[in-house]
């Protein structure tokens, strides 16, 4: 099949996530103004440089039933930290993904204990195999449909990294230890259970 975006692509389920699968999920926590903490997930994230380190997130624009307090905090703050969902956190990381009213703490509400960071004021995940505090470094709004507010991408710089002792191996990160999780398409996920290596040509 072929279609062009603007025209719709005939199916029940837009194929586009699914298209750019897998992908690694951010589970950002922020602070608000009034020190409320929040914890949500989101799978349009990457790094984009590693000197310095700085990452990137996507943030849907507000709904009637999500307010997106990520944004909010991350550009009124101008912190943040983002860890990586291990395979035995996905219940938790769910649970975090719910429309909550400002004033909710979904830590408590997905059962996690909070650690406190070095860097930054946002709290971070004590069991989270790796978490990266971050400062905002810029953010840029993109276009939505029909003059509508579209998407927030947030680049951070990384400041502080947090790895889990367990985690590392002979001088690496060792990524099976923890088998990180990935969004596919819909309501779908996947996990990185097999690692294998390959050397580039010279």
């Amino acid at each position: 099949m072929f279609y062009e975006p603007k025209d719709g692509h005939g199916l029940p389920y837009n194929p586009f996530k699914a298209i750019i699968a897998p992908r690694p999920i951010a589970w950002v926590s922020t602070l608000s103004e009034d020190g409320v903490a929040n914890l949500a997930p989101f799978s349009f994230f990457n790094g984009v440089s590693d000197v310095p380190p700085i990452v990137m997130f996507s943030c849907a624009p507000p709904t009637p039933s999500q307010n997106k307090d990520t944004r909010a905090n991350c550009l009124a703050t101008g912190e943040f930290v983002i860890h990586v969902v291990a395979h035995e956190m996905r219940d938790a990381m769910n649970v975090s993904s719910g429309g909550y009213p400002a004033d909710v703490d979904e830590f408590e509400a997905a059962g996690l204990a909070k650690a406190p960071s070095t860097l930054v004021k946002p709290p971070r995940i004590a069991d989270a195999p790796v978490a990266m505090e971050c400062k905002l470094f810029d953010s840029l709004p993109l276009p939505g449909p029909n003059g509508q507010p579209g998407y927030t991408v947030i680049y951070g710089e990384v400041v502080g990294v947090h790895i889990a002792d367990a985690a590392i191996k002979d001088g690496k990160l060792d990524v099976g230890s923890y088998n990180p999780l990935a969004r596919l398409g819909y309501h779908d996920y996947s996990t990185v259970f097999d690692v294998f290596s390959l050397t580039r040509p010279s």
